[in-house]
């Protein structure tokens, strides 16, 4: 398969983004279909041009900065499932790996399923040998490795990690052009307005209606810019968000558009005390949702609220571009404890809502329009 020349673009994402520095170690992973799988024939291609630029944005780290290791696997069942053993080792190191291995740590880990003081032993171990620790992650699986235990622990290592869930290689000439200073300045201004908020109220013209509890719950800002120690992000960036406080928010969500394609009719998810209580309608998306739920309950919560700043981005059929629009919102179900909650699952996903109207509701009751049907009002 042909992989258009995107040197100027992969130069771009390891010299502006990831500040990449000399004698660092890269690591680029990528995933394949699963036999069991059946992806329409555009996602089939998608994944498979993502699969062939995954390998080629390791040969140019390769021969343009030394290093750029590439780890390739059967991509998981859902994002937020932890990457395979093969991904950890490569980014940690046998010996962090055998440490893990040796305190019963590494499945409970793989498996979600380690107590917060196993996550703080875990990480214990990995600081203990940062040294051992890749440098920059640049995650290139359908899945995203986003909302994980691995992703935590190698960014308190000091990684810097880009992750590119469902991306589609034609976004290097759109939503990756972006001019990413005036986003940064642009995603600032909004994470200070909805900081000020107590609660946010969310209408969209499409029976969306949902007031989210923000109290206690700091914005965060995904501007691309991965240069600091430790900095995590999207790749293309472009959003304000924070999660929720759990168990409180409530309302409807009136979803149009799943991860990679417009529902056939919509979704409407009830929303009381910070969980989905009911699911009404036909696509086959509703059945998808319900099998999540009923392997696990945490599934159920209200994960995420975002707020799109990407001016260069346009793509509604791709959750990782779509819930970067300028001016769209989008709210995730599942696992939150990758950035402030307190929520674990083995699923997180997101869904774009359009046109909507964004109110911060201050502690003294005043209200402020930060969006009004789509437009930014900073």
């Amino acid at each position: 398969m042909m992989v258009h020349n995107l040197d100027e673009a992969f130069r771009s994402l390891f010299e502006t983004n990831m500040g990449i520095q000399p004698g660092e170690r890269v690591l680029i992973f990528s995933d394949i279909i699963r036999p069991d799988e059946t992806p329409s024939a555009s996602d089939l291609d998608r994944r498979t041009r993502l699969n062939a630029t995954a390998r080629a944005v390791a040969d140019f780290a390769r021969q343009t900065y030394g290093s750029g290791d590439f780890v390739e696997f059967a991509a998981t069942a859902a994002s937020g499932v932890e990457p395979p053993v093969e991904v950890w080792r490569a980014t940690f190191g046998d010996r962090i790996m055998t440490v893990l291995r040796s305190e019963s740590l590494l499945e409970k880990l793989l498996a979600k399923a380690a107590t917060i003081d196993e996550i703080a032993r875990a990480r214990e171990i990995v600081l203990a040998h940062r040294e051992d620790v890749v440098g920059i992650i640049i995650a290139l699986s359908n899945n995203s490795t986003s909302h994980t235990r691995y992703r935590a622990l190698a960014c308190a290592a000091g990684c810097r990690f880009a992750s590119l869930p469902h991306f589609d290689p034609d976004m290097f000439h759109t939503s990756m052009t972006v001019d990413w200073s005036a986003m940064a300045a642009r995603t600032a201004r909004l994470v200070e307005a909805v900081n000020r908020g107590e609660w946010i109220r969310v209408t969209t013209p499409n029976g969306t209606d949902m007031t989210i509890c923000k109290q206690g719950r700091h914005v965060g800002g995904d501007d691309g810019m991965l240069t600091a120690s430790g900095s995590f992000g999207n790749l293309p960036a472009g959003e304000a968000y924070f999660a929720p406080m759990e168990g409180k928010s409530h309302g409807t969500m009136v979803i149009e558009w799943g991860p990679t394609r417009k529902l056939d009719e919509p979704v409407r998810l009830t929303i009381e005390n910070g969980v989905v209580v009911r699911i009404e309608g036909n696509d086959p998306h509703r059945a998808r949702l319900e099998g999540r739920f009923a392997e696990n309950a945490n599934c159920r919560n209200i994960a995420e609220l975002g707020i799109g700043t990407n001016d260069k981005a346009s793509r509604p059929d791709n959750v990782l571009e779509a819930e970067k629009i300028l001016g769209t919102i989008h709210i995730a179900l599942g696992d939150n404890t990758g950035f402030g909650g307190t929520v674990s699952a083995p699923f997180h996903e997101d869904y774009v809502f359009y046109q909507p109207t964004l109110t911060a509701i201050m502690a003294d009751g005043s209200e402020r329009v930060i969006i009004d049907n789509g437009s930014m009002t900073l």
